[in-house]
């Protein structure tokens, strides 16, 4: 990050007093920093703190008649190689969605023609709003990266999603984007996330409660590691992470054949669905009524998706999930053997514990090297994840360079 000249824009909420530190993380990294303030945010802290800890004069104002003499916004939109907002407060983020431009920091976005990122930060429920999540997934349509939010303990006294991400986070983050390259640059990965459902009537189906968080942090992360990637998911109600690319299935057949279709030119495929081992052999054309006390469903085994990208001749890296209530590890092994994969990283379940949830565990196995990622955020886990697979990737490419040397 080196000489990258960051404007960075803070909106109204308690996590701007995390800024401050945040303009530090990216001097430290080399970064020339110019804060903008909006209104709302000099409620919280002031732009004296942020002259002091970023050495520039602090912007808060469209109608300054000193800077705009010279048209400032637009210097200010040209001046910028990134810009990041953090925190985003929701009134924010609902503004740079709809276009508007009423303040400094708002027609900086739309006049810029840098990389815009937002760190978003509120109250849980706020976040989960559905006016706010449709903000949200249209600004990621818009290529806009969303940089969190965590989940954890928040100044309402709540608990839940939607905590500014921790300021040495969003750097590494930030200078990651302005390298314009990452642990995956070049690569193609394949992931698929969420249930399948197997249909037993026109009203009913059989699933499991995986909720796709695992699989969608791992998609973002593979994508902040400059990866091309593609999401294949079955129903979940998550939105897209920025730059992947969703399909959406339903049923074991329909992921399987999706994965077929995009696997040709695939470098990684990542396998975190929780796919249903059995479906009905037959379902029912109409409701099932309720006749009998009792009913009885003959069952089929569905398609593996994971073994059979496993056992094609020319395949890409392959990396399963094997969620587990008893002896987590050693199914794990068996798992990785039998299937003949790359890597597997085994967590257990059960109530209250990864389903639904925003943090998890893994223990990540390879051929011949086992490491474990404590609980963390599944995001954080996700990223732990796609930097085992770079090294992994890595070691491989070494292995057969020193092997080809031999030959």
């Amino acid at each position: 990050m080196q000489g990258k000249r960051i404007l960075l824009g803070v909106t109204g909420g308690i996590a701007a007093y995390k800024s401050p530190d945040l303009v530090r993380r990216l001097r430290e990294r080399g970064a020339e920093v110019q804060v903008v303030m909006t209104a709302a945010a000099r409620e919280f802290v002031t732009p004296t703190t942020f002259q002091a800890v970023s050495g520039r004069t602090v912007r808060t104002d469209l109608w300054d008649p000193a800077a705009e003499a010279a048209m400032g916004h637009i210097e200010l939109a040209r001046w910028a190689d990134a810009v990041l907002i953090a925190p985003a407060s929701a009134d924010f983020l609902a503004r740079l969605a709809s276009g508007r431009a009423d303040d400094l920091l708002a027609t900086l976005c739309l006049a810029t023609e840098a990389p815009i990122a937002v760190a978003p930060a509120m109250n849980h429920v706020m976040w989960a709003n559905q006016a706010t999540r449709a903000n949200v997934a249209q600004l990621a349509a818009r290529g806009v990266l969303v940089l969190g939010p965590a989940a954890g303990d928040q100044a309402c006294g709540e608990e839940g999603l939607g905590r500014m991400v921790e300021p040495l986070e969003l750097a590494e983050q930030l200078a990651a984007l302005l390298a314009g390259g990452g642990e995956l640059a070049g690569r193609r990965v394949l992931i698929t996330a969420g249930p399948t459902r197997e249909r037993l009537d026109p009203v009913r189906f059989i699933s499991n409660r995986s909720s796709g968080k695992m699989g969608f942090a791992v998609a973002q992360a593979a994508r902040a590691a400059g990866a091309d990637v593609v999401l294949v998911s079955g129903p979940v109600s998550l939105p897209t992470p920025p730059g992947v690319t969703r399909i959406d299935v339903e049923s074991a057949a329909d992921m399987l054949a999706a994965v077929l279709k995009e696997l040709p030119g695939t470098h990684v495929f990542i396998s975190t669905a929780a796919v249903a081992d059995y479906r009905p052999v037959r379902a029912a054309q109409q409701k099932i009524k309720k006749a009998n006390d009792t009913l009885e469903v003959s069952m089929e085994r569905t398609p593996d998706v994971l073994a059979t990208v496993a056992a094609r001749p020319e395949r890409p890296f392959v990396v399963g999930f094997a969620a587990e209530t008893e002896s987590v590890e050693q199914n794990a092994r068996t798992k990785l053997m039998k299937k003949n994969l790359d890597m597997i990283a085994a967590n257990e379940v059960g109530d209250d514990k990864a389903f639904d949830s925003d943090e998890n565990q893994l223990i990540v196995l390879a051929r011949g090297a086992r490491y474990e990622l404590g609980r963390a955020g599944k995001l954080a886990l996700a990223r732990g994840l796609v930097s085992l697979i770079a090294r992994e990737l890595a070691a491989r490419a070494d292995r057969s360079l020193r092997g080809t040397a031999l030959a």
